[in-house]
């Protein structure tokens, strides 16, 4: 941490990123995620906030017990019983770290807090003095800082060195900060603020600035970043962590011996990873991990990448994972094979579930010709959605369409072992069959959301659908995989019903998850 050419990595994917609408993780999801952050190579993850409810505090106690390698963070607000709850899902991680947190903006003070300066200041030094008891790793973060007025926010940094934080994190909450502002605040701060600490910036992306206000910060002198894979967050999001990364490794000229630990091979499987446990897209043309990124339409662009790749791309395609399949598996592929790849591919799965994403890559095989990497990811990461003790799963499916009659679906689903039937009309086959699952099910939901993007190229390509579904109160993502896109619009809404029945059965009431 006090390497001054190193930049370290906090990852807050699980726990900010979580925020965005629509998302929400299990544990076993969280702690996938987790695993592959790790892999990557960042320093630090942020695995969530253990007081917002039973299902976060287990999640975080679940990766500080499993996850080797990075150091395992919780939020916390100032309040002492939250500090020790969190303290209590840490307590077992190799390395730990307590990140505590309070709005110090007129804003958030006047219409969230009902706080004046001192107050805040009083609960700033209690809630550090705290964290400092269970951990020597302390961070601190004052919420809304680029519009805290600069007075306060040197008193309130300053109280919580003095009481034991070792990072002072400068939030950018509302994405208010301009590149050359926001850098001039990390070295005013660095400046006035005396003791020994590491200075970290969290920038969000209101204005699309969160990560040319990161790169900022860090010329500035700042040594730790957050961020999220591929920019998930609150509203606009976070600064995304595959372009920081790639910024300062691209650009070294800008951040002379400036380095990371991130192995930067694995960020597009990371990416892809989020990506579908998550249920968020990743937009086309993304920067470093989407699938345009390294794709030319002009014909100009064509003709110097063909003389020589430097013409018109910074960036080697594989030194970020970006690669095109090196294995061609079909339907004459055997379980062995199947198995092997996955473990070259680092997803390592065994017994039930191995079965499982088996019996599906081998009924999508009779329809698809070849199957690649980015396929075997899609079919493990749906069967690994469908193994969390999921109350419904899909029998069979027959839709009608066309532009005579109304388009109908029947379907039957299995719950404990009891096949249940029900039909359905819509506007379309995809309508009908969701509407057949809503009479099967007995969850009444409305979609919010619903997205098809094909796996891979190619008229057989395999259409990954994501929907997102509110019922009762509650936003859930879902996701599902086949060649035929009816049938993965199904998979997708059944997935999206059994999260649902998922968090009703807990009966989870999660607080307000506002954090830096």
């Amino acid at each position: 941490m006090n390497d001054p050419d190193k930049l370290v990595i906090f990852d807050t994917t699980l726990r900010d990123g979580e925020q965005s609408p629509g998302i929400s993780l299990d544990a076993a999801e969280k702690l996938e995620i987790a695993e592959q952050l790790a892999r990557l190579g960042v320093d630090y993850i942020e695995a969530g906030f253990p007081v917002a409810s039973q299902g976060d505090f287990e999640a975080v106690r679940a990766i500080a017990r499993t996850v080797q390698g990075p150091a395992i963070a919780g939020l916390s607000r100032t309040q002492v019983s939250d500090v020790d709850r969190c303290w209590d899902a840490l307590r077992d991680a190799e390395r730990a770290r307590i990140h505590v947190f309070i709005s110090t903006s007129p804003q958030h003070m006047e219409h969230m807090l009902k706080m004046d300066r001192g107050q805040v200041l009083a609960a700033t030094r209690s809630g550090v003095a705290r964290a400092a008891e269970h951990t020597t790793d302390v961070e601190f973060s004052p919420q809304d800082a680029t519009r805290t007025p600069l007075d306060f926010m040197l008193e309130v940094l300053q109280a919580a060195v003095d009481n034991g934080a070792t990072t002072l994190n400068i939030p950018d909450t509302v994405g208010y900060g301009i590149p050359w502002d926001f850098g001039a605040l990390i070295q005013y701060i660095r400046r006035e603020v005396k003791g020994d600490y590491v200075t970290s910036v969290h920038c969000h992306n209101d204005l699309g600035l969160a990560t040319a206000n990161s790169l900022a910060g860090v010329q500035a002198g700042a040594r730790q970043i957050e961020v999220c894979v591929n920019g998930l967050g609150e509203r606009a999001g976070n600064a995304a962590l595959e372009e920081v990364v790639m910024a300062v490794k691209i650009r070294a000229d800008q951040f002379p011996g400036l380095s990371t630990g991130v192995r930067t091979e694995e960020l597009a499987r990371t990416s892809r990873l989020v990506s579908r446990l998550t249920g968020y897209p990743i937009q086309y043309n993304k920067a470093v991990v989407g699938r345009n990124a390294f794709q030319h339409e002009s014909g100009i662009h064509q003709h110097g990448v063909l003389a020589d790749r430097s013409t018109y791309e910074i960036i080697d395609a594989n030194s970020v994972g970006q690669v095109g399949s090196q294995i061609v598996l079909g339907k004459h592929s055997g379980r062995h094979a199947f198995s092997d790849t996955l473990a070259k591919m680092n997803i390592h799965i065994s017994g039930d579930m191995l079965n499982a994403a088996f019996n599906r890559f081998k009924e999508l095989a009779d329809r698809k010709v070849e199957l690649t990497d980015a396929d075997l990811e899609a079919i493990v990461a749906e069967e690994m959605g469908e193994r969390l003790e999921d109350t419904y799963s899909l029998e069979s499916l027959e839709v009608s369409g066309g532009t005579v009659g109304v388009p109908r679906a029947t379907v039957v689903v299995l719950r404990a072992g009891e096949k249940m039937e029900a039909t359905g009309e819509g506007d379309g086959m995809i309508d009908a069959a969701c509407k057949a699952i809503k009479a099967a099910t007995g969850v009444d939901g409305t979609l919010t959301g619903f997205n098809v993007s094909a796996v891979t190229g190619g008229v057989d390509a395999l259409g990954d659908v994501i929907v997102q579904l509110e019922a009762g109160g509650i936003r859930v993502s879902g996701r599902g995989v086949s060649t035929d896109v009816v049938e993965a619009s199904a998979r997708a809404y059944l997935s999206a019903v059994n999260k649902v029945l998922r968090i009703q059965s807990r009966a989870e009431v999660r607080q307000d998850e506002v954090g830096p």
